[in-house]
Formats: C-alpha cells, sequence, structure tokens
C-alpha cells in the first residue's frame, strides 16, 4: 500500500509504502477487502451512488479515515463489452494473450473524512477520480512510455477531464505489411469528461507512436484524442528528453442529451499545462526514480535483464479546461453556454520507462 500526502502551497510532501500482512478479499463481498494494515469497504446506495470507506494505519505517523463516492448521475465507465471490457491485450492471439492491462474508472466521485499526519488531522472533502488498475505482465513489456492527467474543477456543479496514455514496446507494435518489416510501436490513449455533474463523453483512439522532434502532431493522421508533448528538452538528472508543455485533446461522441451516442454529436475539450524547464519544473511534486524504491541488489539485475531506467514525473498545476459542446449537451448539463471555460487544477504523470 502506498500514500502520498502533497500540500501546494506549503510544499509539504509525504510518502509512505508499507508492505502489506494478512490480506483477504471479504467472501461475502468480493469488492471489499481487509488487511493487517487497511480495510476496504465498498457499498451500493439505494440512489444508485457507490462508496469506497477506507480506514487504514499506514505507521504511527500516518493514518487515514477517509470514503470516496461516486453519484449517481457520474457514471463509471469501462472501453469494450462484457468480461473483456476495460481490458487491453498483449500478444498476436487474443483468445491466449501473453499479457494484459486492465483500467475501468470512476472518473468523478466526492470525498470526505480525515487525514492524519503526526498527530494533526487534515479534513479531506473533496473531489477526485478512481482507477481499477492492473498490470497482468512485467511493466517493462507493457510500454516505453505513459501520460496520466486527472483534471478536477468545482466549476459547473462538478467537472472532470481524465486521460491515460501508453506506448507499447516494439515487441507489441503493429507490423507492417511489407517483407521484412519491424514492428512499430503504438500509443493508446482513452479518457473521459464530465460536466454538470454527469458522464458526457468517453473518447479513445490509438495512432503510430513517435520519438524525439516527431512528437509534435502536424498531419491529418494525429487523432483528435491524444496527449502531446512539446518543446522537450534532456532533465541530465534522468536522461531523458521531457516535456516543457504538454497538452491534452479530448474528444468523443456525446453521451446526454441524444438517443444515443453518435459520431454527428460529439464533446471536444482541451487543456494545456506549462511545465517549464527540466531544472525547475512548474507544480513538481517529485521526480520518482523507481528503482530506487527496490532493493539494490534487485534494481541492479532488473536494469541488466531489461535495460530499463523508469522515472515518473508527477506535477500538479492550476489550468483551465477548454470545453465545447452540442446545443442538447448544453441543454442537459444546465450549462449557460456551448463553450465553456473552467478552471481547476490538473495532477498529471509522465512516465518513461525505456528509451
Amino acid at each position: 500500500m502506498t500514500f502520498r500526502y502533497y500540500h501546494p502551497k506549503t510544499g509539504e510532501n509525504v510518502w509512505k509504502s508499507k508492505n502489506v500482512d494478512g490480506f483477504q478479499v471479504l467472501p461475502n463481498n468480493k469488492s471489499s477487502c481487509k488487511s493487517n494494515s487497511f480495510n476496504v469497504n465498498f457499498k451500493g446506495q439505494p440512489d444508485g451512488s457507490q462508496v469506497y470507506d477506507v480506514s487504514a494505519k499506514l505507521d504511527d505517523q500516518v493514518q487515514v479515515i477517509y470514503s470516496m463516492t461516486r453519484p449517481s448521475q457520474a457514471k463509471g465507465w469501462k472501453l469494450g463489452q462484457d468480461e473483456r471490457a476495460g481490458f487491453s491485450y498483449f500478444g498476436e492471439n487474443e483468445s491466449v494473450p501473453e499479457g494484459y492491462v486492465v483500467h475501468r474508472f470512476w472518473p468523478f466521485a466526492t470525498t470526505s473524512g480525515l487525514i492524519i499526519i503526526n498527530g494533526r488531522a487534515i479534513e479531506a472533502t473533496g473531489q477526485g477520480m478512481f482507477v481499477q488498475a492492473i498490470q497482468g505482465m512485467r511493466p517493462n513489456l507493457v510500454a516505453s512510455r505513459w501520460n496520466f492527467g486527472n483534471f478536477q474543477s468545482k466549476e459547473m456543479g462538478g467537472t472532470s477531464a481524465i486521460m491515460m496514455e501508453f506506448t507499447t514496446t516494439s515487441d507489441y507494435g503493429k507490423a507492417g505489411t511489407e517483407a521484412g518489416a519491424t514492428r512499430k510501436p503504438q500509443t493508446v490513449t482513452i479518457g473521459s469528461i464530465v460536466c454538470g455533474g454527469q458522464l458526457v463523453a468517453v473518447v479513445g483512439a490509438t495512432r503510430l507512436a513517435v520519438r524525439g522532434s516527431e512528437q509534435e502532431p502536424s498531419s491529418s493522421h494525429t487523432p483528435a484524442t491524444h496527449i502531446q508533448h512539446e518543446a522537450c528538452a534532456k532533465d541530465e538528472l534522468t536522461g531523458y528528453s521531457v516535456p516543457q508543455k504538454m497538452t491534452f485533446v479530448l474528444d468523443g461522441p456525446a453521451l446526454v442529451g441524444v438517443d444515443r451516442p453518435s459520431a454527428d454529436v460529439r464533446v471536444h475539450a482541451t487543456m494545456d499545462v506549462n511545465l517549464g524547464a527540466p531544472t525547475a519544473m512548474q507544480g513538481l511534486i517529485e521526480k520518482v526514480d523507481v528503482l530506487a524504491e527496490i532493493p539494490f541488489m534487485v534494481r541492479k539485475i532488473v536494469n541488466y535483464v531489461a535495460g530499463t531506467k523508469p522515472y515518473i514525473y508527477q506535477t500538479l498545476n492550476a489550468t483551465q479546461l477548454k470545453l465545447e459542446i452540442p446545443e442538447a449537451v448544453k441543454n442537459a448539463i444546465g450549462a449557460s453556454s456551448t463553450s465553456l471555460e473552467l478552471q481547476g487544477s490538473l495532477f498529471e504523470e509522465h512516465t518513461f520507462i525505456s528509451e
């Protein structure tokens, strides 16, 4: 179990990681679990909302008594149908995959409770999101890059825009049709938009991955939904070329105000965040050296065998979501205009695993 508390105004940053002992899923409620350190209880409400209650003691300095509620109007989502929904499969045979990852989301939730740090109680009332993410294979085989964005705003009665993106390794890229063609990495992007407390769009796209100066989308082949790294500069600490600006673009069929989703009635959103130079990154929480979190000998073996040096850049900044919605969506969520500019906060991670 891991925990992080970060206060953007004071810079207070508390990080805890604890091995879990005595873990078990509750037999009468398989969405709930417990261990010697924590309890996670799931329950449905009569109004259609759902709640996770979490209580945990990571050590004598950090305790959590916390609830996260998904309102009934802010629907959860996963891409796909039946038992495969939310899965991304790796390998040439989908029925017998070499591996998989899973992503299922509550894109908007209200929060309440307390975080207790060194005996000081901090009220945790606000809003956020929840994702069930499972890696069914070694991380260095899943992807060479990850991007994640979580925008939350209290405007319009609750707004969020979330995006998750990964770029496959060449091993699991798309094979060309010509003789002797090598596999080319693919970038998969999914996300959603909540406005007026309602899930108004789910988005998704797959495109050919590019590197370096080619990262900047410049052709009609770039899908509307994507995350763009701009003005990349080398970070001498990590050795990676990292963005000084990021742009998030979401575009997908409307889910409210229509009888059924249609390619002709779409919701479009963009947001930008200026990060600045790698040596003075704006809103930086931490550059996480992932291998530094594991024992030295294991770290040396992993780095040698896999050739990886994973770093996670975590930032939190104020930003603006520009939202374009059809008239039908405007009426359904009670907006004053089909063009909205909403102020909020963006937590994002851009992760580099291998060259």
